[in-house]
């Protein structure tokens, strides 16, 4: 019986601490991954104007977040008709990350729904 109980307060346990820590998370991942989603945006619409040199002023804040990703993936990748596709493609994986983590039907959101709907 004791086995039960013991086992029981885990679970109390468990679900205090998914409480406690996921509202942060899901938080900050969101913003996270919406600043992320919003520097790609920037990243496209820089690929207009080709004589923006991204490592002078304001422009490194865009750069340096993206630029270790963007690097990457043209070397799998090649430019389309010479344009650069890799911001496109990131800014499509990482909106497809943040829906499926915390957006309305995500993973992260669910889980918080559940554990604030079960009884303390």
């Amino acid at each position: 019986m004791a086995g039960v109980e013991q086992a029981a307060g885990s679970g109390a346990d468990t679900l205090a601490l998914l409480r406690q820590v996921l509202p942060p998370v899901h938080l900050v991942l969101g913003l996270l991954l919406s600043a992320w989603t919003l520097l790609f945006l920037f990243r496209i619409v820089l690929t207009w104007y080709p004589q923006v040199d991204l490592s002078q002023g304001i422009w490194r804040v865009v750069a340096i977040p993206t630029e270790p990703l963007l690097a990457a993936t043209r070397k799998l990748i090649a430019p389309i008709g010479g344009v650069d596709v890799t911001p496109v493609i990131w800014l499509g994986l990482i909106s497809l990350v943040r829906e499926l983590l915390v957006g309305q039907q995500g993973l992260i959101t669910q889980v918080l729904i559940r554990a604030s709907v079960l009884p303390a």
